[in-house]
């Protein structure tokens, strides 16, 4: 049987490490060429650095794969940043930097990759966003305002480059990555914590970056050929249930 992306050539940014190197693997398992384009070097794909708040890197980037492999079929844009900082302390600087590389980051790379994608056949892009651009935790502002525009950018491109190329958005939920884990395993009563967050999920437990995984490479086969625009929840159902207070819960 042929894999479902047979020899499509993908470009997976901030893939050398949690739920960008998932993805990776999921696409190459799935049959496709695989380029991780990050400042950290991937252990298991090719990786091309690359900084996705520098244009020059961005165009040298894209430039290199087509030249390598003579086509460009799937961007998935997840390399981003998270900081905490109350919003009535959120200073410029931090605040561009964040919607430099989780905003205009994937904007330029949509925009230097979109020819290539439309002489594919069907381009795929697949932009990270997270459930911090619907709803929102303290001290977060600058970052879900970020991932709320990630969204918005995914509606506007799938507008505006289809029908040659779909764009959808993943939105995680609460994933097993290193920074989560680190807020786990700083508490004093980790399996308490664990447990408190697995009840908050009908599925009955957190996420893990292969959740994330096997919905991208859904998103990036024919399979979902008749879908574009869309966020795509991956939460375990976490939003649809209202909290409760713990005296009633």
């Amino acid at each position: 049987m042929i894999p479902k992306l047979y020899r499509r050539v993908a470009l997976v940014t901030g893939g050398a490490r949690s739920i960008g190197a998932a993805i990776a693997d999921g696409l190459a398992a799935a049959g496709a060429i695989v380029v991780v384009g990050d400042l950290a070097e991937s252990p298991n794909h090719r990786s091309i650095e690359l900084d996705v708040s520098s244009e020059e890197s961005v165009v040298s980037v894209i430039d290199r794969i087509v030249a390598d492999h003579g086509r460009l079929d799937i961007l998935v844009n997840n390399a981003g940043i998270m900081f905490e900082k109350h919003v009535a302390d959120q200073d410029r600087e931090s605040w561009d930097r964040m919607m430099a590389i989780n905003v205009t980051g994937p904007m330029m790379l949509t925009r230097y990759a979109a020819p290539h994608l439309a002489t594919s056949g069907m381009g795929v892009i697949i932009n990270i966003s997270s459930l911090e651009g619907n709803v929102c935790n303290p001290d977060h502002a600058a970052y879900s305002a970020s991932k709320a525009a990630v969204q918005g950018l995914t509606r506007a491109t799938a507008i505006d480059l289809g029908p040659e190329t779909r764009c959808n958005a993943i939105s995680p939920g609460w994933i097993d990555t290193p920074l989560n884990a680190s807020y786990v395993d700083s508490h004093p009563d980790r399996e308490e914590v664990v447990s408190q967050l697995s009840k908050l999920h009908p599925v009955g437990r957190i996420g893990s970056p292969a959740d994330v995984a096997d919905v991208a490479v859904w998103l990036a086969s024919d399979e979902s050929r008749f879908v574009t625009g869309q966020n795509i929840t991956v939460d375990g159902g976490r939003t649809i249930r209202p909290p409760l207070p713990p005296i009633i819960g």
